[in-house]
């Protein structure tokens, strides 16, 4: 199996590219650098009524990376509509160190204490790079996907990067832009991040991962003060929905 160096990943995303393995037993990836990109502006989720009220009445309890390697392991599994996955074994390693080292996140959605939903990416500066998400139940995905939207927000990030566009994003508010327009806005947002040298300590290259955008912001968020004095108390789905209907 092809190992891939975090450094190396961390360099490719810089420049627009990613890696992907054609399938889950895949011995070795391959870099793609789309000719048109998917992105979610993040002043532009379509938050839906039906949406809001699952967020805000809290219908599955969100945490943010506490359950990353379950997460990535969910998003690559094997299900009826998708039988094979580009997530093999060396992106999951890789994936695995990045999260160890501050730079990749997730989101999770549960029904009780059961996984059901969720996300994960990279955030690289000012970007987040969304990697793959994943729903067990209905709306799971939308959730997270909402979730991550007002943290990246409230934590100072400009670029969501979606990758390919499908109709689902689609229906969420992503935009597919060109290659060109893509790596404007990925300048931008990575204006002023150093990269890390190749012989960074795991401590170096971690704090990297905060030297602009803040994803653990929102946690820092106090529900009572609260663009609206209608939010009150710890609610993190009605703090939620009120971040996302400000631009929906």
């Amino acid at each position: 199996m092809q190992m891939l160096d975090p450094r190396t990943v961390l360099g490719a995303y810089a420049m627009g590219v990613f890696p992907m393995a054609d399938r889950r037993d895949a011995d070795s990836v391959y870099w793609v650098e789309p000719r048109t990109r998917a992105i979610l502006p993040l002043d532009g989720f379509r938050l839906s009524r039906s949406l809001r009220k699952t967020i805000a009445r809290d219908r599955f309890r969100v945490t943010a990376d506490t359950a990353f390697e379950s997460i990535l392991r969910l998003c690559a599994e094997s299900v009826a509509d998708r039988p094979e996955t580009w997530i093999n074994g060396g992106i999951e390693q890789v994936f695995v160190t990045l999260h160890r080292l501050g730079f990749a996140h997730s989101i999770e959605c549960w029904d009780g204490d059961e996984l059901v939903g969720g996300l994960y990416g990279l955030a690289l500066g000012r970007a987040f790079f969304g990697e793959s998400m994943v729903s067990r139940r209905t709306d799971a995905s939308k959730v997270a996907l909402a979730w991550l939207v007002a943290r990246l927000r409230v934590g100072g990030f400009e670029l969501l990067d979606c990758q390919f566009q499908t109709p689902h994003l689609e229906s969420l508010g992503a935009v597919e832009i060109s290659r060109d327009a893509y790596c404007a806005l990925l300048s931008g947002a990575l204006d002023g991040v150093a990269a890390a040298p190749p012989s960074a300590s795991p401590s170096a290259a971690s704090s990297l991962a905060s030297a602009a955008a803040d994803f653990g912001a929102l946690d820092r968020l106090p529900a009572a003060t609260a663009l609206s004095d209608t939010v009150s108390g710890p609610v993190a789905g009605q703090l939620i929905a009120q971040l996302l209907a400000q631009t929906s």
